[in-house]
């Protein structure tokens, strides 16, 4: 059996849901050590090592995936915890979303662990909590891994070459009024004042178009006014749901959307930032000359959380991600750890 395919097993029997991954976490760096690699780094449930010859002079390349997984779906027809290969198809939780571009990672990392004369060094992290965005995945580590050039971000594109990813921002808006009886025609209605700002939401396009994803979507998603029939309220609250493309940052778009609407507009988050890597970058140049296509990813993963430019893709298929009995073919794993190295040592040699 493939040691990979034997690793990815192992880590399907070992539930991981997210911000409960510490077995899986245990599981990574047994692997690691047991390949010779040391030291192996651990912080909360991310794991992360550095290639043997590291050398501080040299820019280095994130090799980042998740072990973390969703909570099994409701209508699963098979044990989401049973490792079974059947017809090629490897089954279980976690198997397509993200074990399969962890493993490959791992596959890829090894193959160079030992390698002397580099042009970059190459940092693994293996991270938690990415299905929930959580404050102790690979956002805690940063730090820890030091400056990076660039990034590969394993996640199931069936090896084509995500370039872009949208950013997301959920807006809190208050529109404010004044409450007054609805019979005497007295005060001033909240929810009229917000009716002019969702439709401010609803018809405005950015003057800057993305050529992958097109304008920045705002859709409003909530709204809430109104204690009972004969009073005019003095408050409406709404949610806006924003999906920022690589054109804008959230905080631009933030500052866009304040400048526009009278409501009081408070984000949850900026954290989710829209990712891009220019489609010149070398290690893009090295997936092209593999036969891969380019694409703007419409899902978000840990790429949100990073500064610098980074590609997505990764063995198996998004469509499976979070679905009924989800699966990742043998063959595409096997695939994906040769095209891994074979981009990395396009640009590594």
């Amino acid at each position: 059996m493939n040691p990979y395919i034997e690793l990815l097993r192992r880590m399907i029997a070992t539930p991981s849901v997210s911000r409960e991954e510490e077995r899986t976490a245990d599981l990574l760096a047994e692997f690691l050590t047991s390949r010779g690699v040391d030291p192996v780094h651990r912080s909360h449930n991310n794991v992360w090592v550095r290639n043997r010859w590291f050398d501080p002079a040299k820019p280095t390349i994130l090799l980042n995936s998740h072990h973390d997984t969703v909570k099994p779906n409701s209508a699963y027809t098979r044990d989401p915890f049973a490792p079974d290969i059947e017809a090629g198809k490897l089954y279980g939780l976690g198997s397509n979303d993200a074990g399969a571009s962890v493993v490959s990672l791992i596959a890829a990392f090894l193959h160079f662990y030992e390698a002397e004369g580099l042009r970059y060094n190459l940092c693994l992290a293996l991270t938690a909590e990415e299905e929930v965005s959580g404050r102790n995945g690979i956002e805690s580590i940063l730090p820890e891994l030091g400056e990076l050039s660039f990034a590969i971000v394993g996640e199931p594109t069936g090896m084509e070459l995500a370039i872009a990813e949208r950013g997301l921002m959920v807006l809190d808006c208050v529109a404010h009024g004044k409450a007054g009886h609805a019979a005497r025609n007295e005060g001033d209605n909240a929810i009229y004042r917000a009716m002019q700002d969702i439709e401010w939401f609803r018809t405005y396009r950015f003057p800057q178009e993305s050529q992958l994803f097109g304008n920045v979507k705002m859709s409003v998603t909530v709204i809430n006014a109104g204690t009972q029939h004969n009073v005019v309220p003095a408050e409406c609250r709404y949610t806006v749901d924003v999906r920022v493309t690589d054109r804008y940052t959230n905080e631009e778009v933030l500052e866009i959307v304040r400048s526009h609407v009278a409501s009081d507009v408070t984000p949850r988050s900026t954290r989710l930032k829209p990712s891009y890597i220019d489609p010149s970058h070398p290690i893009v140049a090295a997936g092209l000359a593999q036969g891969r296509h380019t694409y703007g990813s419409p899902t978000t993963s840990d790429q949100a959380l990073l500064s610098i430019p980074s590609l997505k893709m990764g063995p198996g298929d998004s469509a499976r991600s979070h679905s009924v009995d989800e699966f990742v073919y043998v063959s595409e794993i096997e695939a994906g750890i040769d095209q891994y190295i074979a981009m990395l040592e396009a640009v590594c040699r």
